[in-house]
């Protein structure tokens, strides 16, 4: 026989103590919140107070029958896009997991809890029969009588009787970054949350591609194919700027890059009455920019990362360059620089990357201020990875360039004026580069790459155009201010950039 599940009503204290006995998921929720003793069953959902996203159990498309997990999907829009997942690494059992519903009692039937424990309170997912734990918050904050909401950014958030918040979902992302979301290092730990790709379109456990702030420096983004560096974003200057405007879908989007005390992260945000907009990294190894698409009733693909045939990572070999100028991006070498193998650049292999032309190989003898090298620029360039980020004596151009010179395994530099976007106070940022240059590109007017000068040393005599020092910076308005206020953050030894500007917005 099958009991239907009481309402939530007025009782004694001994009357739930025989409750919680008898009926362990006595309550359902209400509105966009758990409270303790209360449970969500298959079915059933909470949904934020704005109407923007829902949190309930659901089964993906082609998912093995009978599983299902516990996420966060865009509430109103037709098609069901989750963008986070609790068991991503353990689903739940079923009876009737296609059509929602559950077809089993209460009492046998997986669930999501509140559940006070001796020191805490935790949120707990329970397989059918209320046994196994599948999933906790497992928060180490002492106290009890907590309550998770789900915001309408998205986030569902666990919070103490006086508001602290004791765990997050945004902090602990799938394969989706949305508005209000954060994606960086901690400074004390040198680590941080990354976006991990979908196993298949039927399987959210996590799968071989992930998206987050390169561990070595916080001045660039790396997308990773397992643990090896599958795409780089442009390393960043500093500069403000605004992203373009997407008429398909009316949609302007501001990325921040902002520096706490704690922490580098960036963020994003949109317009005022943008549609459902996400960046999401698929199983196929793209960084996908999808805003909703309100005529067509489906998302569209704003941006793709990596972009062309040759932008993924060192694509073109050492001291090759990736061509994005030209109507097919093709495998270039620096200027000064040949084949290594001529024979299989003709072929269209370029993993051996370029040398050094025979009658260029020897630079002057270093270690002074007139060696007789030159720089050569090369503009428009994503500068290469593996660049060496030099400390605040650096305040110019000259004094970058002195600095490479003076150093005999140095092969380039690259110079950023911050005196417009340093809410720190810093004028300048110099990378040098000290060992074979790696992902360089020539990115012209491409969104999402800020192209930049690279400056290529070079021996005396060369014959190419030779740097003449200057650097242009240029202001841009907002149509919508965006501002971070920072603290400086303690000393450390993260390897993280601290001369980095504390305020950026970049396409």
């Amino acid at each position: 026989m099958e009991w239907s599940r009481p309402a939530c009503i007025p009782v004694t204290a001994a009357a739930v103590v025989l409750l919680l006995l008898l009926l362990p998921r006595f309550c359902s929720p209400a509105g966009d919140k758990l409270t303790p003793g209360e449970s969500l069953l298959p079915g059933e959902t909470i949904v934020s107070d704005g109407g923007a996203f829902a949190l309930g159990f659901f089964a993906p498309s082609n998912a093995t029958p009978g599983r299902q997990y516990v996420g966060i999907w865009y509430n109103n829009i037709p098609v069901q896009t989750v963008v986070w997942v609790a068991n991503r690494d353990a689903p739940v059992t079923v009876g009737d997991a296609r059509s929602g519903n559950s077809s089993s009692s209460s009492s046998s039937a997986p669930s999501l809890a509140l559940a006070n424990g001796s020191a805490s309170t935790d949120l707990v997912l329970s397989d059918a029969g209320g046994g196994r734990v599948v999933w906790t918050t497992n928060t180490t904050s002492s106290g009890t009588g907590s309550t998770a909401v789900l915001l309408n950014s998205g986030n569902f958030v666990l919070r103490s009787p006086n508001g602290t918040t004791l765990w997050q979902s945004f902090d602990h992302p799938t394969d989706t970054f949305i508005p209000d979301m954060k994606v960086g290092l901690r400074y004390r730990t040198h680590d941080g949350a990354r976006i991990v790709s979908w196993r298949g379109p039927g399987d959210p456990s996590p799968g071989t591609f992930s998206y987050g702030m390169d561990p070595r420096t916080s001045l660039q983004m790396l997308m990773w194919n397992g643990t090896r560096t599958y795409w780089r974003s442009s390393a960043w200057t500093g500069y403000m700027t605004v992203s373009r405007y997407h008429a398909t879908t009316g949609t302007v989007i501001y990325v921040a890059v902002v520096d706490s005390e704690d922490e580098i992260y960036m963020t994003f945000h949109v317009n005022d009455g943008a549609p459902p907009t996400r960046y999401v990294v698929t199983g196929a190894g793209r960084f996908q920019l999808l805003s909703w698409n309100r005529d067509a009733s489906a998302w569209t693909t704003l941006e793709s990362w990596p972009s062309r045939s040759c932008s993924p990572y060192g694509s073109c070999g050492a001291y090759g360059y990736c061509d994005n100028t030209l109507a097919v991006a093709t495998c270039r070498c620096l200027d000064g620089f040949e084949p290594a193998s001529p024979a299989e650049w003709s072929g269209g292999v370029f993993s051996r990357g370029c040398r050094r032309r025979s009658q260029q190989q020897a630079l002057a003898p270093c270690g002074g201020e007139d060696d007789g090298d030159a720089f050569l620029d090369m503009p428009n360039m994503k500068v290469p990875d593996r660049f060496v980020l030099l400390g605040t004596n650096v305040s110019s151009g000259d004094e970058c360039a002195a600095e490479c010179r003076r150093n005999c395994s140095c092969v380039a530099y690259a110079y950023a004026n911050l005196r417009r976007s340093s809410a720190k106070g810093d004028t300048a940022r110099c990378l040098v580069w000290t060992a074979d240059l790696v992902d360089a590109q020539m990115v012209g007017a491409l969104w999402g790459v800020t192209a930049e000068t690279l400056h290529l040393r070079v021996p005396a005599g060369f014959t190419g155009p030779v740097s003449s020092f200057q650097y242009y910076s240029f202001p841009f308005v907002f149509p919508r201010l965006l501002f971070f206020v920072s603290r400086p953050h303690a000393s450390s030894s993260c390897n993280c950039s601290p001369n980095l500007a504390t305020l950026y917005v970049f396409v």
